[in-house]
C-alpha cells in the first residue's frame, strides 16, 4: 500500500512541477519599418532585432539594433543606425492584445560617405515609443509600434516575437 501511495505521489509531483513551471520570460525578435526624419521629403525601410527579458507580464527590459536607412545627396550617402536599450512596460487589453509604451536609451550612428571617404557622427539620449502586441500563440506574436528615436526622426514598425 505504501509502494503504490509513494507512486502515486511521485508521478502527481513530477507532473504538477512540469506543468507549474513557468516561461523564463527570455524573447527575440525582428522587426521591418520606415524611418521618417523631419527634413526630408521622403522615408526609408529600416530592419532590426532585438533581445529581452520579461519579469512578468507587465515589465520588460529590451535591448535593440536597427539599420534605419540609407539617403542619398546626390554624391554623398548618408546611412543611419540605432541602438537601444529600454524599459517596456505593458497593459493588456484583452488576453490577445497588449498596448505597451517604452521609455529608454537610445544611441544613433550616421555615416556619410563621399568619394570613398567616411564621416562619422553619434548621438545619444532618450527614446520613447508606444505600440500594440497581439499574441498568436503562447511564445509568438506580432507587434506594430512607433518609436521616436530623436527630436527630428521617427520610426514606424511591425515585427514579430518568439518567446522562450
Amino acid at each position: 500500500m505504501f509502494k503504490k501511495f509513494a507512486i502515486a505521489a511521485t508521478l502527481a509531483l513530477a507532473a504538477s512541477s512540469s506543468f507549474a513551471a513557468a516561461p523564463t520570460g527570455y524573447y527575440a525578435g525582428l522587426d521591418v519599418g520606415s524611418t521618417k526624419i523631419d527634413n526630408l521629403d521622403d522615408s526609408k525601410t529600416g530592419v532590426g532585432g532585438f533581445l529581452g527579458y520579461g519579469f512578468n507580464r507587465f515589465v520588460a527590459v529590451e535591448l535593440g539594433y536597427r539599420q534605419l536607412g540609407s539617403w542619398d545627396f546626390g554624391p554623398v550617402e548618408v546611412t543611419a543606425k540605432q541602438t537601444h536599450v529600454s524599459v517596456v512596460g505593458s497593459y493588456p487589453l484583452t488576453p490577445q492584445f497588449d498596448i505597451y509604451g517604452r521609455l529608454g536609451y537610445n544611441s544613433l550612428r550616421a555615416e556619410a560617405s563621399y568619394g570613398g571617404a567616411r564621416y562619422g557622427d553619434d548621438t545619444n539620449g532618450a527614446l520613447y515609443g508606444v505600440g500594440l502586441n497581439y499574441n498568436f500563440t503562447p511564445t509568438i506574436s506580432g507587434r506594430v509600434e512607433a518609436q521616436k528615436p530623436s527630436s527630428d526622426s521617427t520610426n514606424y514598425g511591425v515585427g514579430i516575437v518568439f518567446k522562450f
